[in-house]
């Protein structure tokens, strides 16, 4: 049986025939779907974790007892899982422990373009990168064998391309005869100790040896001869694009790329007269095929930053005497420009234009409140990482003299308030750093798609689980002053803010508003919608000042004057714009 799957749907069903009996994650795109689509098999115990460190911690210690288990992220997840990763290839695994991470060339949607190929050799575990949606599977299935065979963890890196594009996959019923989880005492192999460790560490470098030998016979490595003059290394997506640009190429295609088949690699490399690596981000492969003495051509055509394409490929190219194939004609691409926006009732886009009206200089954190940096908002001052709003806040404050202090405000929103902001606030109110923090509690975890978190009431698979207090929670932290506020109503708001933003110590400012995608959620009665009396209009522009993409403008006859209208199908009736009318225009 086939059928067309994105690279996500494409793991979830490899894992699915793998035989994995848990699964965790935190949702982050390009990741995302992968979970969500798991979830769909009943023999998986699916579910978020609250960051992805838990993540990895949970399917490790499904792994610890005898399970196949699976852990997703997005590449900066990496960061926040590492703690526990690299401990993990010390203590080798039980059941197969695969790592899916999703990085994200070009930044589609993340706040940098790490490589992630980087912590499979950081970390000293293998590595595998599909090319598209069948190897996604098949990779998939292959990592948990790999992982019980080497008695290691698994990274299985996808790219944007990859996760999100489709191709046809051909299904298989799932793996048969796995040994039942049981527990199994090991202490000395998987308490680390130094002395357990100090044991360990030699049996991770033998492995990392036997792994490369065992990648030069290993069919996902595989070399395609076709021209001696010229031969390209490459993996994953970036083999798509060469196979496009170059189709005469021999190509050395890396299935695994930690470690390298050095073997393989230099066979390739006698046999062609020239040798290209080409791969996204960093110079990953070709560092290492160089420190083998091989001769070879990288980054000093290929670009260092962004994602690949057949049309890259062909630019980097196009200096070195070599014959690229020319591009299909394509249609222009007439579409507008679409930069992001906050949705049309959404509860942060009040308490922003505030921000911007008090001039507070607003650290932020990720999510769709990152937004509030958006025009006309401009409402955001600092993004680090996910929970940095409260810290880099802590940190501000105190370099600054008393009468800036106040202008300080940290924003987050409920899903990374318990991803890694909890710890910030706990830093925050043991040392009595006198900022204000926001908040925007609108029960989901949003820009990812409207995923569950601890505070939303709901599991991954529907159901009903304990509701995280968070005004309680921040008050066990030790933050005395806390504030609850609707976010809709702008008086009320500013009110709290100017009080707390007062205050000579740490507070808290709640916002009860929920996602107005979250279906059921929206306190508004469908058909409630505003509209602008034209008659009362004066042009003012004022309520163009939130932003909303349910307001536009329409320019007269002239083009030098207009009024405000209010699109009834985007509209949501949230009454922010109707507040900002000073002359009773909106209805």
């Amino acid at each position: 049986m086939k059928e067309i799957l994105s690279g996500n749907e494409a793991i979830a069903r490899g894992a699915f025939e793998a035989g994995v009996k848990v699964a965790s994650a935190y949702p982050g795109t390009p990741s995302t779907e992968i979970l969500e689509n798991v979830s769909n098999y009943a023999s998986i115990d699916s579910s978020w974790a609250p960051n992805e460190k838990v993540a990895l911690e949970v399917a490790i210690g499904a792994s610890f007892g005898g399970a196949r288990a699976l852990a997703c992220m997005k590449h900066v997840g990496v960061n926040v899982a590492a703690d526990p990763l690299f401990t993990a290839s010390y203590t080798g695994v039980g059941g197969g422990l695969v790592l899916v991470v999703a990085d994200d060339p070009e930044m589609h949607s993340s706040q940098n373009e790490q490589d992630s190929r980087n912590y499979a050799k950081f970390s000293k575990i293998p590595m595998l990168e599909p090319a598209d949606s069948m190897e996604c599977k098949e990779f998939t299935r292959l990592a948990f064998e790999i992982s019980e065979k080497f008695d290691t963890p698994v990274m299985l890196r996808s790219c944007t391309r990859i996760s999100h594009g489709k191709s046809v996959v051909e299904l298989h019923e799932p793996v048969t005869g796995l040994p039942e989880p049981r527990l199994v005492k090991d202490p000395r192999k998987l308490v680390m100790l130094p002395g357990n460790a100090r044991v360990r560490h030699p049996i991770v470098e033998e492995r990392i040896v036997n792994l490369s030998t065992f990648g030069d016979s290993l069919p996902i490595n595989r070399a395609e001869y076709r021209s001696e003059e010229f031969g390209v290394i490459c993996s994953g997506v970036t083999w798509q694009y060469v196979r496009e640009a170059l189709p005469q190429a021999s190509t050395l295609k890396l299935g695994m790329v930690y470690p390298l088949p050095m073997n393989l690699l230099r066979e390739f490399a006698s046999k062609v007269k020239k040798l290209f690596v080409v791969e996204e981000l960093d110079p990953f492969i070709e560092e290492q095929v160089k420190s083998m003495g091989i001769v070879v051509v990288g980054k000093e055509i290929i670009p260092l930053c962004g994602e690949l394409s057949p049309g890259r490929i062909r630019a980097a190219f196009a200096n070195t005497g070599i014959t690229v194939e020319p591009a299909a004609p394509m249609a222009v691409d007439m579409l507008p420009v679409r930069p992001p926006n906050m949705c049309p009732g959404c509860p942060h886009r009040g308490m922003f234009y505030l921000l911007n009206r008090l001039n507070a200089y607003v650290t932020g954190d990720i999510g769709c409140y990152t937004l509030g940096f958006m025009h006309p908002l401009n409402a955001m001052d600092t993004c680090v990482c996910m929970g940095a709003s409260i810290s880099n806040a802590s940190g501000i404050v105190r370099s600054l003299p008393v009468e800036e202090q106040r202008r300080v405000v940290a924003v987050i929103g409920d899903s990374t308030f318990l991803h890694t902001g909890v710890n910030s606030l706990m830093e925050m109110a043991y040392n009595n750093a006198p900022a204000t923090v926001i908040i925007l509690d609108n029960r989901i975890t949003a820009m990812t798609g409207r995923q569950e978190n601890p505070s939303s009431g709901y599991t991954l698979a529907g159901e009903e689980a304990p509701v995280v207090n968070i005004p309680n929670l921040v008050r066990a932290l030790g933050i005395k002053h806390v504030v609850e506020v609707d976010p809709y109503d702008l008086p009320a708001s500013r009110k709290a803010l100017e009080e707390e933003m007062a205050r000579p110590e740490p507070s808290v400012i709640i916002t009860n508003r929920p996602c107005c995608l979250i279906k059921g959620e929206c306190r508004f009665e469908k058909g409630k919608v505003l509209e602008v009396d034209q008659n009362s209009c004066t042009g003012c522009k004022a309520c163009l000042a939130i932003g909303c993409p349910a307001i536009e403008w329409k320019p007269d006859a002239s083009g030098k004057k207009g009024k405000a209208w209010i699109d009834p199908l985007l509209c949501t009736g949230c009454t922010v714009c109707q507040q900002l009318c000073k002359f009773n225009a909106i209805k």
